[in-house]
């Protein structure tokens, strides 16, 4: 019987030869881990898809790089409803369900979070860039899936350059919600901060930026973190974030960027499985195992 299972994804678990971005994943793991064994927490990794495990033998599954749920969409969330009933998730199925579709920052725009100008579009809708355009008057946008990470099928277009793109936008809302944005350009000229928090407690912060011609700051297409330190207004505005949610998060990454009146705005509230970037602050993970210790020992009456 474990205490819990830290949730990955199968390319994890004992990768051959990995390369520095499999790395990066395994030492961010390995940070919770030991945390956690040091705690006197029996805990261990598991691929969330694991056909093979029994999810009675642990009473706690923690989301951190099951980074393959979107392109196994169906069967996670089947897997959630079925598993969920075996052990308790951090963070919770409900929050998981709220999160996963970025239709959520409308939640968050009618309680006056400032997020980036957004037109959300239902699968099978009759409209095309053309006419988002006209209607927006943007001179660049980005469009994307609204269940999506990594940059998946994310793409900056222009009043230019935009019919290039109506065939894959055509395919994609016939199947899939999607976004249309306006471009913030401080994305390139600043970054987008990446802010930390476990439970309500602020720990750190990053800045993501892009490689020179991208717009897309993950690493793994090649962009860059460096560690940053946010103004108290910044920090403010996260924590503003997070009171406005209808949940309480055990961890959570607050996306930030200012949008084209230089105001901070949200990008994305991510609380199922975001980076949290413990090998720059590991006291972070540190914080996080005890938040769970708590949880455990509550539960035995300890």
């Amino acid at each position: 019987m474990y205490d819990i299972v830290i949730l990955t994804e199968s390319r994890y678990i004992k990768p051959n030869h990995p390369n520095w971005y499999i790395q990066q994943v395994l030492d961010e793991d390995q940070l919770l881990l030991d945390a956690l064994l040091k705690n006197n927490i029996n805990a261990i990794r598991k691929d969330w898809n694991d056909k093979n495990f029994d999810w009675n033998k642990t009473k706690y599954a923690i989301f951190r790089t099951t980074w393959d749920y979107f392109e196994n969409f169906k069967e996670f969330l089947c897997w959630i409803k079925k598993t969920k009933k075996k052990t308790i998730f951090i963070n919770s199925a409900e929050i998981i369900h709220w999160n996963i579709d970025k239709k959520y920052l409308i939640d968050l725009s009618k309680k006056g979070i400032n997020i980036s100008p957004t037109l959300f579009i239902n699968k099978k809708t009759k409209t095309s860039l053309t006419s988002l355009f006209k209607k927006t008057k943007w001179k660049t946008a980005i469009i994307k899936p609204s269940i999506s990470g990594a940059a998946r099928h994310t793409y900056k277009i222009t009043a230019s350059n935009y019919l290039n793109y109506e065939k894959i936008f055509n395919q994609l809302i016939k199947k899939e919600c999607m976004l249309f944005q306006q471009f913030l350009d401080n994305v390139i000229t600043h970054g987008e901060i990446s802010l930390i928090f476990i439970g309500k407690e602020y720990t750190h912060a990053v800045i993501k930026k892009a490689k020179d011609g991208d717009f897309r700051v993950q690493d793994d297409h090649g962009g860059t973190v460096e560690i940053y330190h946010p103004t108290k207004d910044e920090i403010l505005f996260g924590k503003k974030c997070l009171k406005a949610i209808p949940f309480q998060p055990t961890y959570s990454r607050i996306d930030i960027i200012k949008d084209n009146n230089n105001n901070p705005s949200l990008v994305e509230l991510e609380l199922i499985e975001p980076e949290l970037w413990f090998r720059n602050y590991p006291e972070a993970a540190k914080k996080l195992a005890k938040e769970i210790t708590k949880k455990i020992n509550l539960e035995q009456g300890n």
